[in-house]
């Protein structure tokens, strides 16, 4: 029991900068779907379809810009919802609060690894701004830090259960 009460301070701190790396991943992911929707393709009567026209089309970046801004988002709203569960485990430390947090967790960082290989297509395509920059950098953060909270959680697998009432 000792060991895992000492792992409770790190999985808290890895889990409150897990929130908010997710955060922002949603702030700019946020920006740049308004972005593309305020000046993408405009598609109606008489407008003909562009001959390249990508339903995941984004005015910056490159073409593998618009599926990782989507997994972005998808891991950050999935992120936050773990930070959440995550909370409520740090909260009671027990084995019956444990399982909702590590899948949880384990659901984000595997979303969280699909935004980052996309995340790391469009490094190998170039031709991105910073903003853009700044979201690969914080997925691929991400990728090794909630790792390394569902190891801290993990840690602490010798938690007891609490008595029925």
């Amino acid at each position: 029991m000792a060991g895992s009460e000492q792992l409770k301070p790190v999985a808290g701190v890895l889990l409150f900068l897990n929130f908010c790396m997710y955060t922002v991943v949603l702030g700019i992911g946020g920006w740049a779907m308004n972005r593309a929707i305020d000046h993408g393709f405009i598609i109606g009567p008489g407008f003909d379809l562009p001959a390249h026209f990508s339903p995941i089309y984004f005015p910056m970046g490159n073409a593998a810009t618009g599926f990782f801004v989507v997994f972005a988002l998808i891991a950050g709203v999935v992120g936050v919802a773990s930070a959440i569960s995550g909370l409520n485990h740090l909260r009671h430390w027990d084995a019956d609060s444990f399982p909702a947090a590590a899948s949880a967790a384990s659901i984000a960082w595997t979303l969280t690894l699909l935004a980052m290989g996309f995340a790391c297509k469009e490094i190998e395509l170039h031709n991105r701004n910073a903003r853009l920059r700044t979201m690969e950098a914080f997925l691929i953060i991400l990728a090794a830090t909630q790792l390394f909270y569902i190891a801290a959680i993990h840690g602490s697998s010798s938690l007891r259960r609490s008595p029925r009432v």
